[in-house]
């Protein structure tokens, strides 16, 4: 069973997703918030580790943002699904660079939503094209900017990887989704996720883009 944490502060969406994740096999709605601060300490009192956080970005008492923030600091291999609308890709653009795989439009229909969530699980990442466009016009603008030749930091600075970590960082850099990764590396989904939390820990980040980066600029990634 994945546990799915919901916070998103109108009633009838909120209980919308609820009903959703109840009626769905595989899915157990662990809890359900309105606000920043209630969603913080769900997270804070929580005794079972959490699968999937499902949070809007507009909630009264500020940006589902820092709940993303919270929920990664808490357990690293969450994975990170934003409530959005339609035409509010700006948004889910800053989702997706804090550690979202990837958004749930509030519109969609329920076995959408179930399917999604347990997509993610097995390695997927729901962006839609015009979100994946902006993904990557923004990092060609940041590569655009950036030096030419990266200053790359002492041998000794860089955290050592072991073998497996260094492979997993190597697909993570090409592109591959944990299922291909696990596929791959003849490993479960599970142990990938393992490898990749351990990897953003000695690597201080918190998604694969800043993961790839801090990589290349330590000299433990090749150009992709």
């Amino acid at each position: 069973m994945l546990s799915v944490l919901v916070v998103e502060d109108d009633p009838q969406t909120r209980d919308f997703f609820a009903r959703c994740i109840q009626d769905t096999p595989g899915l157990s709605l662990v809890g359900a918030a309105a606000t920043v601060a209630a969603a913080k300490a769900w997270l804070d009192s929580a005794e079972l580790v959490l699968d999937v956080l499902l949070v809007d970005l507009g909630l009264p008492d500020g940006s589902g943002l820092d709940v993303m923030r919270h929920a990664f600091a808490r357990f690293p291999a969450v994975d990170m699904l934003v409530i959005s609308m339609f035409g509010d890709e700006d948004s889910v653009l800053d989702s997706i660079e804090a550690g979202a795989v990837g958004y749930i439009h509030k519109d969609e229909r329920p076995e959408n939503i179930a399917q999604t969530i347990l997509q993610i699980r097995a390695g997927a990442s729901p962006i839609s094209p015009m979100v994946a466009r902006r993904v990557l016009r923004r990092y060609r603008a940041l590569a655009e900017a950036a030096p030419a030749a990266p200053p790359v930091l002492p041998v000794a600075q860089a955290p050592a990887l072991s073998a497996r970590e260094q492979a997993v960082l190597e697909l993570i850099a090409r592109g591959f989704s944990y299922a291909e990764i696990a596929r791959l590396q003849e490993i479960s989904v599970h142990t990938v996720q393992t490898h990749i939390k351990n990897l953003y820990q000695k690597l201080a980040v918190h998604s694969r883009g800043e993961a790839v980066f801090e990589a290349t600029r330590m000299g433990l990634l090749k150009s992709f």
